[in-house]
């Protein structure tokens, strides 16, 4: 009996630290690789995300959509250049057929002159005005939901982490449990039932503590994502570096609405929206306006044939034929009485007709000068321009009757306008709401910690208890498992009350649409 006593005391002396009612060690984390602070996390979903950067773009095509509004008031110049081949043949055009004989080269170039003032014109600029400020607006909206989105996931990830801190407490308190029961058993007094059940215990904890670090790693590689990069390491070596302090919130009701009408991002695109609608009522108007146009050009062209010898047949041809209309016309004259036509030099009659067609001598071919002539002037393609005649004009046009299309657009315009005021309306309520019901969320949330915090006092106490009558001999182990997992529950209440609360304050930053703390 001597000897089971001092057994039995030495085993409690062996056991005390264990059983106390103080925490259990812990076993050390990797060490971090990567440390991550919120700030830092926001800037990388700034310049990274693709939801983000999306919504960005969209700036881009609203500048320049005011930029071409102002363009639209200045006068339009075109410079047009061609060059062409046509081929030998007839062609036929308004009713009148064309015979060329010889393939031609041609080039032309025009300069011309266009401007238009409309009450489109004069309202574009405005418009355009109106829907940059809803773009811009919508980016606002949207690095506000980045901010969320990624201030939301973060918490999610320190939940994740502190949840697996949980399980690894009550792994660590389950080894310690495993240990005692099978030092009891070695000295007879525990049964081979408490080291099984305390071993599977140790084994819950561990499946627990698995799931726990997979949920932590997920949370993390999801916080990367949103961010738009890629997890430099292994989730496991990623280190969240911020901390978030619960106090006790004291928001004014009123102040908070105040604020979500005048700051919340999604209400402030709706209203630059509705802005640029009533813009485009008075767009539509303006077509009742009247329209001044303007245009000048100026043009010129060249024309050459490729094959001379046709050209130079062609001209031969109807040289010939002068020149036999100039001796029909002599023999007429000379039958005459007289021989002539009285008053008339040489009584009207043409002395050479081969010269007065432009004909050698024999009229069997045009004069050496008249050919390098037309040889010369044919020589024009691509640069010798004949000059058109310049051409201008000033035009005012007034629509008198259109079939009611300016008035169906008015309407159509209108109704835009009057359905985006009440979806602004309709916003506003929402918004109100929104900040009314997570105002309540928050308050909520808090006193939730205070209670979660009172319970995981009693756990503790209920666990230190447990491990009191267990180590005197008057506890059961079963006692002590229960005691053990209401503790790992009321701390993971805990946690998750603590980060519920750290959501509820960021769900109200997003409804109010600025940050709050």
């Amino acid at each position: 009996m001597k000897r089971w006593a001092l057994a039995s005391s030495t085993l409690v002396v062996a056991v005390t630290s264990v059983l106390a009612g103080q925490e259990p060690a812990v076993a050390p984390r990797a060490p971090a690789a990567v440390r991550v602070s919120l700030a830092e996390a926001l800037e990388q979903g700034r310049r990274n995300s693709p939801t983000y950067r999306q919504t960005l773009n969209d700036a881009m095509s609203a500048g320049w959509g005011v930029r071409s509004a102002y363009g639209a008031l200045i006068p339009r110049f075109d410079v047009s250049g061609a060059m062409a081949y046509t081929g030998s043949g007839a062609s036929t055009f308004g009713g009148a057929t064309f015979q060329q004989s010889s393939p031609s080269l041609s080039s032309s170039y025009s300069l011309s002159f266009n401007w238009r003032l409309s009450g489109a014109e004069l309202t574009a600029i405005s418009e355009q005005k109106a829907t940059r400020r809803a773009v811009d607006a919508d980016i606002g909206s949207a690095g506000e939901q980045l901010r969320y989105d990624i201030a939301f996931q973060y918490l999610s990830a320190l939940q994740a982490v502190a949840q697996t801190e949980v399980a690894r407490q009550q792994v660590q308190r389950n080894a310690d449990f495993l240990a005692l029961a099978r030092a009891r058993y070695q000295v007879g007094q525990a049964t081979m039932l408490d080291v099984r059940q305390a071993e599977v215990q140790k084994g819950q904890s561990d499946v627990a503590l698995l799931r726990a670090q997979q949920t932590e790693n997920e949370a993390k590689l999801e916080l990367f994502r949103r961010m738009g990069v890629s997890i430099p390491s292994l989730p496991e070596t990623v280190e969240l570096s911020d901390s978030f302090p619960v106090t006790e919130p004291q928001f004014d009701r009123q102040q908070l609405l105040t604020l979500g009408r005048e700051e919340n991002p999604s209400l402030k695109a709706l209203k630059a929206r509705e802005s640029a609608a009533a813009w485009g009522v008075r767009s539509a108007k303006s077509q009742f306006l009247p329209t001044i146009s303007a245009s000048a050009s100026i043009s010129a062209y060249t024309q050459e044939f490729t094959n001379t010898n046709l050209f130079l047949g062609s001209r031969l041809n109807s040289a010939q034929g002068v020149a036999e209309t100039c001796r029909f016309q002599n023999a007429l004259i000379s039958s005459l009485p007289g021989g002539g036509i009285s008053g008339e030099p040489n009584g009207g009659l043409i002395p050479d007709c081969n010269a007065y067609a432009q004909l050698d001598q024999t009229g069997s071919a045009l004069a050496d000068s008249v050919q390098t002539r037309l040889l010369a002037n044919n020589n024009v393609f691509p640069f010798s321009f004949t000059r058109q005649p310049f051409q201008a004009s000033v035009r005012v046009s007034l629509p008198i009757f259109d079939g009611f299309s300016r008035n169906l657009a008015v309407s159509q315009a209108r109704v835009a306008q009057l359905d985006l005021a009440e979806t602004v309306r309709s916003r506003q309520l929402q918004v109100e709401t929104d900040i009314a019901a997570r105002l309540l969320g928050v308050d909520n949330n808090y006193r939730a910690i205070q209670v979660q915090e009172q319970s995981r006092a009693a756990a503790r106490e209920q666990l230190r208890l447990a491990q009191d009558r267990y180590r005197l001999g008057a506890g059961s182990s079963l006692e002590v498992s229960d005691a053990q997992n209401a503790v790992t529950r009321a701390e993971g209440d805990f946690v998750n009350a603590v980060y519920e609360y750290h959501k509820a304050v960021a769900s109200l930053e997003l409804a109010v649409g600025r940050s709050l703390r």
